[in-house]
């Protein structure tokens, strides 16, 4: 499977509000340079710029990684399931998915309810509760149980 559209413009939105970040900046944890939208896997730095163009083509090339992966979860069966993960994994990281529950839950064929749960316990960053990263879970839960 690929990320779908409604993926994209889910990420677009969330991580910069539809408008592409342009030069690096800090990312919101204050530990890694960001630029685009969200891209981040440390090649970036201070003083890197970029044009809307090459925003989009480092978006799609990030979503690769994570349709790769998503891609080898046992469980997951509709487009709405393998978004939810793909955006679970691009803003969480591949590691913390590997080591949660809830990808235990959706190997094992846990209850859609059960699994949706499990998004919503990673809505903190740093110990403190994020209101954006609410209704990032949010969205992923409910994309879960969508075709």
């Amino acid at each position: 499977m690929k990320a779908s559209q409604k993926l994209i413009d889910h990420i677009k939105r969330t991580e910069c509000n539809n408008k592409p970040i342009l030069e690096a900046i800090w990312d919101k944890t204050g530990k890694v340079w960001m630029i685009g939208y969200g891209h981040s896997p440390g090649d970036v730095k201070q003083g890197d710029k970029i044009t809307v163009q090459q925003a989009e083509d480092l978006l799609k090339k990030d979503l690769e990684k994570f349709e790769r992966y998503a891609s080898a979860v046992r469980g997951i069966k509709t487009q709405g399931q393998f978004d939810a993960v793909v955006d679970f994994m691009y803003n969480c990281g591949v590691t913390n998915f590997n080591r949660s529950t809830l990808k235990k839950y959706i190997e094992a064929g846990r209850k859609t309810y059960e699994i949706q749960r499990e998004f919503l316990k990673w809505t903190k960053s740093g110990g403190v509760e994020l209101a954006g990263l609410y209704t990032r879970r949010i969205w992923e839960a409910a994309r879960w149980n969508e075709i």
